[in-house]
């Protein structure tokens, strides 16, 4: 085993994928919800059998979620703004930047 980590490993990292992101952050949440939701008739039975932290996960993922809501909203927004912003020159060159 200690073979197959006895040097650095030389290669780049992909590019990061771009997606629908958001849409995809408000349906893990919408799912998490629903859970809980579809859960909560059965809290006794849960709770007879020591399954109660399966509510609260799911509870726990739809607050989670609300936060990543909020914050890939505002990644989008900004990547957006940067990617409408004109290119600013380069301090070193004074040469406008390439993207």
């Amino acid at each position: 085993m200690a073979g197959f980590f006895t040097g650095p490993i030389k290669h780049e990292a992909p590019e990061p994928l771009e997606g629908p992101v958001v849409p995809t952050i408000v349906g893990g949440t919408v799912i998490w919800f629903v859970l809980f939701l579809v859960q909560l008739p059965f809290y006794g039975w849960f709770d007879d059998h020591g399954h109660t932290w399966w509510v609260w996960t799911c509870l726990a993922g739809g607050g989670l979620g609300l936060i990543g809501i909020w914050y890939v909203r505002r990644r989008d927004a900004a990547l957006k703004r940067a990617a409408a912003a004109p290119a600013e020159p380069s301090e070193t060159t004074g040469e406008p930047q390439s993207s």
